[in-house]
């Protein structure tokens, strides 16, 4: 489906992972599509090792969850695409991760809509701490250690973080975080 286009062109193909590795420090590629369905913790660890190689990935899966989607960025893909996406949005995908952004497909970002910026002047000082660190992939655990508090008073700044902002979920305010940072690329049709 790719090869008739005049802006994409397939280089290779693998099927595994070291394969896949291979093939990246042999071709230097600037794009490479992996599937997930060699596993989502075999994907973000071939995703972390990647990183420095200069070839951006887009992860493309049959099912993946907005955790999974968050995770997998915050691992370093540039973009998540389902399988089941319609052509033109795969091609976005593509297209933008091949230019460096980073592309995730709308159905996986419930919350992106909503803004948590414009809640920050209603976000205390701790607040916008921990919301940051919980944009950066951080658990509730590390972030306590790292602030010198307890995960229970974690909890709480959530709680009114979530209340603040409208938005449900730790994975919906990182998503959120990276968009309106513009690290996120949505499709816009």
């Amino acid at each position: 489906m790719i090869q008739p286009l005049a802006d994409l062109r397939v280089v290779g193909g693998e099927a595994s992972l070291i394969g896949g590795m291979e093939l990246v420090r042999n071709l230097r590629p600037n794009l490479v599509v992996v599937d997930k369905g060699f596993g989502i913790h075999a994907i973000m660890d071939w995703v972390r090792r990647m990183r420095n190689s200069g070839t951006f990935a887009l992860v493309w899966g049959t099912s993946v969850s907005e955790t999974e989607a968050l995770r997998l960025v915050q691992a370093g893909a540039q973009g998540v695409v389902r399988k089941g996406a319609v052509l033109l949005s795969l091609l976005t995908a593509i297209r933008t991760v091949a230019a460096g952004d980073t592309w995730m497909e709308e159905s996986l970002v419930r919350d992106s809509d909503r803004s948590i910026r414009g809640h920050g002047s209603n976000l205390t000082g701790r607040e916008l701490q921990v919301l940051e660190l919980v944009e950066q992939g951080m658990r509730n655990k590390d972030i306590a250690h790292l602030l010198g508090i307890q995960a229970g008073t974690v909890k709480i700044h959530l709680k009114h973080i979530f209340e603040k902002t409208g938005i449900h979920g730790r994975y919906g305010l990182a998503l959120s975080g990276l968009k309106e940072k513009g690290l996120l690329s949505l499709p816009t049709m």
